[in-house]
């Protein structure tokens, strides 16, 4: 199992590190915290887990201001323009071993994450402290820049930091500045977690199953075989609905065609030559990262406030 809230605090005062704490409300957003503790004397943060293509970790840690364009990102790490996009929620539990709205440097701590390379925002210098979720975003800490240091040397890493927002053009002569960042391993959950994770799964799944079950046993009672297939075909559905890549391909060919269609009636009525169809390929390569990147996000944040609605919701008399 990863570290606790408790056993990470502990480790900081082990090494003498300086910090406040403030307990708060369940929050998942910057903004949400800063109702908490932006009037506090620090800096907010914001951090991201990311991914690239051949499945290898990033967390990046910056002011809540600092502008950070994962397409450029992408670019200055060798990736190419889409190599980098936003870990699924998954990804959080078995690498980070933490919930939605918790990836934070601290959570490298656990041995899950030792493959996950960390870019630090080197904006971070100049404050003199910043804030950070101790693992559990019902509680934020304050550290300073050389405390947050200390922490991650003291977890076998090399704090290194970058600026985030250099404009740097990457070509034939100017090879990626951000290249040594790349991890050369891909994270491999321990056994703990993976066990952890799929019993997570199957908690979350379990109201599911257990009302296709009895929509399953109903139609059996009737003896209808078209009422039988429901459940399945019910699942089928849900399974398609959670699938980003594929719902995010059906948008964009169902908006280019339409788009193209229109043009082509434009370009008939005008005498002009319609346009071809590598319109289509143009269009999904410019848009589709960022759709997938916010469908990503719409379908965690989705998940986390059906999760809290099920907890808050009051148990059934019996």
């Amino acid at each position: 199992m990863g570290y606790t809230k408790t056993q990470l605090l502990a480790h900081l005062k082990e090494l003498q590190i300086d910090f406040a704490t403030y307990e708060h409300p369940v929050v998942l957003t910057v903004e949400a915290q800063a109702k908490y503790v932006g009037h506090l004397r620090g800096s907010l943060s914001k951090n991201l887990l990311l991914k690239d293509k051949k499945h290898r970790y990033y967390v990046i840690s910056a002011l809540a201001g600092t502008n950070v364009d994962l397409k450029v990102m992408s670019q200055r790490l060798g990736l190419g323009k889409g190599g980098l996009r936003m870990a699924p929620e998954e990804a959080l539990q078995e690498i980070l071993q933490v919930p939605l709205g918790c990836v934070t440097p601290l959570a490298l701590i656990n041995e899950s994450a030792r493959a996950v390379s960390l870019l630090l925002d080197k904006a971070f210098k100049a404050q003199e402290c910043c804030f950070f979720h101790p693992l559990s975003n019902d509680t934020t800490i304050s550290l300073s820049a050389s405390n947050l240091d200390k922490f991650l040397m003291s977890i076998g890493r090399n704090p290194s930091y970058i600026d985030l927002e250099a404009e740097t053009v990457v070509g034939k002569d100017n090879p990626p500045d951000l290249a040594a960042f790349v991890p050369v391993d891909v994270p491999q959950p321990s056994e703990q977690t993976i066990k952890a994770a799929v019993n997570v799964r199957e908690q979350k799944h379990a109201p599911l199953e257990k009302k296709l079950t009895n929509v399953q046993d109903n139609n059996q009672s009737r003896g209808s075989q078209k009422a039988m297939e429901k459940p399945c075909r019910t699942a089928d559905l849900l399974a398609e609905a959670t699938d980003v890549n594929k719902f995010i391909k059906e948008l964009i060919e169902k908006t280019s065609l339409a788009v193209l269609s229109e043009m082509s009636k434009d370009s008939k009525a005008e005498g002009r030559e319609p346009l071809e169809s590598a319109v289509l390929d143009r269009v999904n390569k410019r848009i589709s990262s960022d759709l997938e990147n916010l469908a990503m996000i719409l379908k965690n944040a989705a998940y986390t406030q059906g999760l809290q609605a099920g907890i808050r919701s009051p148990s059934p008399r019996r």
